[in-house]
């Protein structure tokens, strides 16, 4: 038997990018605090209590910390919000179940191209991680600058991953997309760089490859005064060089 789809998400929580709660294709305003805190449940999902006030307000003292959660769930379930954002038990908060959220989207995506899951041919499996920003860049918290890095270094391995996989599979337009999305992230990695040029030669477009390398041993030196690895280097067809 085939297990019952997902319930339809009647609320779209945008962590990518600036913050964003919609509601029926509404937008929903909310105040700092409650950002914050829907932010946190949304991307753990499930909760302690504890967990939440000490790391949401960790200069308070434990008191004033359940304080500030409380008055925060409080702004949540207020006039301006048709169903329940936060499910809250004794000792721990939940995401709403109608509440969908586009770095979870992304994280899972990411994941199961890692571990080899999915369709090469599904579109939602590319674009998913092509058109997404980093997850809230304008917030400094030290929770959202780990999580922020976490999601980045997967999104990364999983382009990687994604980039080789099309190029074994003779597609190797899509393998350069995704190689070109993991360098606008992460310029100065090479592994992109290699995935570009072997695009490139794959669909016999000498010239773009020699550019590219060459673009990419400019940058180098500019950033970093180092030189393209050998390897990379013998990728490279000698007469073009």
């Amino acid at each position: 038997m085939n297990p019952s789809p997902p319930p339809p998400h009647h609320a779209g929580l945008q962590l990518l990018g600036r913050f964003r709660l919609e509601c029926h294709g509404e937008p929903v305003p909310l105040c700092g605090d409650a950002q914050r805190l829907l932010a946190f449940v949304g991307l753990r999902r499930r909760v302690r209590r504890c967990v939440v006030a000490r790391t949401l307000w960790p200069d308070a003292t434990g008191t004033h910390a359940r304080g500030s959660l409380r008055t925060a769930l409080w702004r949540l379930g207020g006039d301006g919000h048709p169903l329940e954002l936060v499910h809250c038990a004794k000792e721990s908060l939940a995401l709403g179940e109608g509440v969908g959220v586009d770095a979870g989207t992304l994280a899972r995506t990411a994941l199961d191209i890692v571990r080899g899951r999915g369709s090469l041919s599904a579109d939602p499996l590319l674009t998913g991680l092509l058109d997404r920003g980093d997850l809230l860049p304008d917030w400094d918290d030290d929770w959202v600058v780990l999580e922020r890095e976490w999601l980045r270094r997967l999104r990364l391995q999983a382009l990687d991953t994604l980039s080789e996989r099309l190029a074994r599979h003779d597609m190797p337009a899509l393998a350069l997309e995704a190689a070109l999305a993991s360098i606008r992230i992460e310029p100065l990695r090479e592994d992109p760089h290699r995935a570009v040029v072997s695009a490139h030669l794959a669909e016999g477009n000498m010239i773009e490859a020699l550019r590219h390398y060459e673009a990419f041993r400019r940058l180098l030196r500019t950033e970093l005064g180092a030189e393209p690895s050998p390897w990379f280097t013998r990728t490279i067809p000698p007469a073009l060089l």
